[in-house]
């Protein structure tokens, strides 16, 4: 993987870069749409290309129950097995370490999870994570970490990030010592956690940079946290993070918190906000978000959004899109999903538009001024 510099905004640390894999070019600021299971759910790879998706995520905990990453590397690893010629990157189970509570046991030598699927237990280590993503062939391999709760005390958070670096050290031994294994190159990238403290964010984001990695990601985050905090954490962890290497912020993916993001030096993203509220009938227009299941659309002839080109903004009207939810038709979900991925793919190219222009910062005013100042459900 090569990452490469292409313009800094003037007003901001905000930043254009490209990232360059076997499997394409990258454009960043990137909106990345999760396929936990290797389908971003309703939607057909090609409609994920029309959409603009330059690269979907992943989930190797997910995928390695179930088809399991022996059956995937017979496949002809994951691209092949699921249709998708672009970039993937496959985050490691490690918020499942998080979401998945009462099913899970954490210790030195890795996670020991009970199957939500049929009840069996597996055991994760840092180094089994690694080599089952190599199976999937995924260029971009996120290696196992501890995602701490929030609010989470000094003590555990300290002791938890002293053995995700652990963790992070013996993936990027195994990552090394399986070169060979690898169909293509890979990259691996490395997760700064830390909870809300400081100190704890710095130290790790300086221990993960001594260790070497292709890219470094702000994980723990977005989980409740006042989003002042979240801000702050930011950019102490930037700070301490290389200019020539890609930053990404794990999960967090509302309209505003992708733009100050952006606006902090951050620029890869993913979150299932827009397939998540998609399939539930909410959907994201310029002037907010607007839930098309109210009653103030049934007889409403607009598109979703009239500046947007999507298939469903080019074909349907909003009393359409109402009726299909009410009828309990699956257009409906696959069509919020198809506007919502589509909306925030196209942010982060505005975004990128602006850097590249030297404008973020006015495009940044212009944008939240009118996403924040009259809401969908006024007009």
């Amino acid at each position: 993987m090569e990452f490469s510099l292409i313009a800094r905004d003037p007003g901001s640390r905000a930043r254009a870069g490209q990232i360059t894999t076997p499997h394409g070019t990258i454009q960043t600021p990137v909106f990345m749409p999760v396929g936990t299971q290797g389908t971003v759910k309703t939607l057909t790879p090609s409609e994920l290309e029309e959409c603009g998706t330059e690269v979907v995520l992943g989930n190797t905990y997910h995928l390695y129950l179930r088809p399991g990453h022996d059956l995937i590397r017979r496949m002809g690893g994951l691209h092949r097995f699921m249709s998708w010629p672009r970039p993937i990157l496959t985050d490691s189970g490690g918020y499942q370490v998080f979401s998945l509570a009462d099913l899970k046991t954490i210790r030195e030598e890795g996670v020991t999870f009970q199957s939500h699927l049929d009840g069996s237990k597996h055991l994760f280590t840092p180094e089994l994570v690694v080599e089952v993503q190599i199976a999937f062939g995924s260029d971009i391999v996120m290696p196992l970490d501890e995602c701490t709760a929030y609010p989470c005390p000094y003590e555990y958070a300290k002791r938890s990030g002293a053995m995700t670096l652990r963790w992070a050290a013996r993936a990027r031994t195994r990552f090394d010592e399986l070169d060979g294994m690898r169909t293509a190159p890979q990259a691996l990238f490395g997760i700064v956690q830390g909870s809300t403290y400081a100190d704890l964010r710095a130290e790790h984001a300086q221990a993960l940079v001594e260790m070497g990695f292709d890219g470094y990601a702000i994980g723990g985050l977005s989980i409740g946290e006042p989003k002042s905090t979240m801000g702050e954490l930011i950019d102490l962890t930037v700070s301490a993070l290389p200019e020539d290497k890609p930053r990404y912020l794990m999960g967090a993916g509302t309209p505003e918190d992708l733009v100050d993001a952006v606006g902090r030096g951050l620029e890869m993203f993913d979150c299932v906000i827009p397939t998540r509220e998609g399939r539930n009938g909410t959907v994201y227009t310029r002037r907010g978000r607007m839930v098309i299941k109210n009653a103030a659309y049934k007889e409403d002839e607009r598109p979703i959004d009239e500046h947007c080109g999507c298939y469903a903004c080019r074909t349907f009207s909003r009393a359409y899109l109402r009726h299909l939810f009410q009828a309990g038709e699956i257009l409906g979900p696959r069509m919020g999903t198809l506007h919502n991925v589509q909306f925030f793919v196209g942010l982060l190219q505005a975004m990128r538009r602006a850097i590249v222009e030297g404008l973020f910062v006015e495009w940044r005013n212009a944008f939240l001024s009118t996403y924040r100042g009259e809401t969908a459900e006024g007009e």
